[in-house]
């Protein structure tokens, strides 16, 4: 569960209009199935972009669009994707469970501090 797109060196994802860079991925983005679709388009451009994979692992707010807030850290375990996150600027930080299949998204009740406090937690995280 991969998708393709093209991004500038300094960041921005291209737009669908071929025009322009967004500074988050989004559905405005331009998206191809398979790498050689996207060097197809990215010699035919005249600014330098690369060809980068999105998976949920790199990316989980575009798979998970009820995944809300600033993600710090992000790992894949046992189908799922596990995230620390700060639900909103100055919040307590939690752990969310995203299930690849099911698209659901499950916060932890445990809040946390800052991020060091819930490393521990994240790096002993069962499913």
């Amino acid at each position: 569960m991969s998708i393709f797109t093209l991004q500038s060196c300094a960041g921005g994802f291209l737009d669908e209009d071929l025009e322009k860079f967004n500074k988050t991925f989004d559905d405005w983005c331009v998206q191809f199935d398979s790498f050689e679709d996207a060097a197809l388009i990215a010699n035919t451009l005249s600014s330098n972009v690369e060809i980068v994979e999105i998976t949920p692992l790199s990316y989980p707010k575009y798979f998970f669009h009820n995944l809300q807030g600033n993600i710090y850290a992000t790992r894949e375990l046992e189908g799922k994707i596990i995230c620390i996150i700060e639900p909103f600027m100055g919040s307590s930080y939690r752990i969310a469970v995203c299930d690849l299949e099911t698209k659901q998204v499950t916060l932890t009740q445990t809040r946390y501090k800052s991020v060091l406090s819930v490393e521990g937690t994240f790096a002993n995280f069962t499913v």
